[in-house]
């Protein structure tokens, strides 16, 4: 059994560095004696896990799946040892969150976390679409809204305002709408929806409900960053979080229109999967987390 997670041990860090020589090099063994145990793993499983060429060794199918599962083992195995002896937190934790919400609220507090927790590295990716925790490595995503994976388990964060804006140009080129029935001629700027293909329409509070509107729109982007710019552009009218328009607002780039009919509120939460057990690092991530947002001011 040592030898045999000593073999997944060396296995991963061959697909993460991509070379033999520099797993070798990084775990103090020979190279061959790396190379023979990778040989020998594939031949007791019975299946090519590596592609080698003179430049570089990237997993197979078959390897991509076997790492995944490797890394996942030794998490387990290095949390429980963790445990016994007292230990605090530590390793790789994997996060992947919204670019704008990131920076805005969760690096201002970032060097807190490491003094409370110094032994864990977080490696931070920064996308809008809900990306696949076990395929991709990912120990838990923030996003808004609901998951697509019912695999996924979901913990509240916050409920996040939003408001719609224009530019100041677009403005005075389409007029300043006082209320929902004044958007006929109004243009918007197009979200993409990576679940239903189209733009997503406008909303806006009508009573005790919501209503949707959709305007033409000149360009269609599924990038929240982009649709921003082309906002500050003056292409059309935008709705997204009021914390991503706080600069722009305070600036004069962006002007809020119908405060009085905001869209509704994102709930913003954290999502992990449901059949891997919560590593102390990852709870220890999602009760800070979680404070952050209990702290702030929406």
């Amino acid at each position: 059994m040592i030898d045999r997670l000593e073999t997944m041990r060396l296995f991963v860090r061959v697909v993460e560095r991509g070379s033999f020589s520099k797993a070798a090099a990084d775990l103090n063994v020979p190279r061959s004696t790396a190379t023979e145990a990778v040989q020998r793993l594939e031949k007791n499983l019975g299946s090519r896990l590596l592609e080698r060429t003179t430049r570089h060794v990237a997993p197979t199918p078959d390897g991509d799946a076997y790492y995944r599962r490797c890394v996942a083992i030794l998490a387990d195995l290095e949390e429980a040892e963790g445990a016994l002896r007292g230990h605090e937190p530590s390793g790789v934790l994997r996060v992947d969150a919204p670019g704008t919400l990131t920076r805005v609220f969760l690096l201002p507090h970032l060097s807190g976390f490491f003094e409370k927790y110094p032994r864990i590295t977080l490696q931070l990716g920064q996308t809008e679409r809900l990306v696949d925790l076990v395929r991709e490595g990912v120990d838990c995503v923030i996003r808004a809204g609901d998951p697509d994976d019912s695999g996924m388990i979901m913990r509240k964060l916050a409920s996040i305002p939003e408001i719609t804006c224009a530019s100041p140009d677009y403005l005075e080129r389409h007029g300043t709408p006082s209320s929902v029935g004044d958007l006929a001629g109004h243009r918007m700027v197009g979200f993409l929806s990576s679940r239903t293909g189209a733009a997503l329409p406008l909303e806006f509070r009508r009573g005790d409900g919501y209503e949707e509107v959709t305007l033409p729109a000149t360009v269609i982007a599924n990038d929240a960053d982009t649709v921003h710019h082309l906002a500050r552009q003056g292409f059309g009218l935008v709705q997204a979080p009021r914390y991503r328009f706080m600069e722009d607002l305070a600036a004069g780039r962006l002007v809020e229109v119908l405060p009085g009919a905001p869209p509704p509120p994102l709930a913003l939460a954290a999502f992990y999967p449901q059949n891997r057990q919560l590593s102390p690092r990852v709870r220890v991530f999602l009760d800070w987390i979680g404070r952050i947002f209990d702290g702030v001011e929406m």
